[in-house]
């Protein structure tokens, strides 16, 4: 199973595979051309109330990635989606956050690579 992460805002390949937006929110200025996503999974994006609890603060980065997968566990279908497309080639997480260690892609990479 090969899953890597993308920022939105970095050039789509033809390696990346399946494209998988995670986040809630389409990223600001971005065209559907210009992204070239082919699965948007905002329902498995974080809460809008985690989202603004985290606030990409590093230092709340253990809770965030703890409560995540609380909210993670009531979207098995979802991850079963992304699983299933792994098996059959490479899929891209596609997120917006400029910090690339502490966003929900990464937290979601972890878990779908564990499990």
């Amino acid at each position: 199973m090969t899953i890597q992460l993308k920022r939105a805002y970095e050039k789509p390949e033809r390696a990346d595979g399946t494209r998988i937006l995670v986040d809630r929110l389409w990223p600001r200025g971005l065209t559907k051309e210009k992204a070239s996503i082919d699965i948007w999974l905002k329902d498995l994006a974080p809460s809008a109330e985690l989202r603004k609890w985290f606030g990409h603060d590093p230092k709340k980065w253990r809770g965030f990635r703890s409560r995540y997968h609380t909210e993670l566990k009531q979207r098995g279908d979802q991850l079963q989606l992304i699983k299933s497309k792994a098996k059959g080639g490479r899929v891209t997480l596609i997120y917006g956050a400029r910090d690339r260690e502490h966003n929900e892609a990464v937290v979601l990479k972890q878990l779908l690579m564990k499990n």
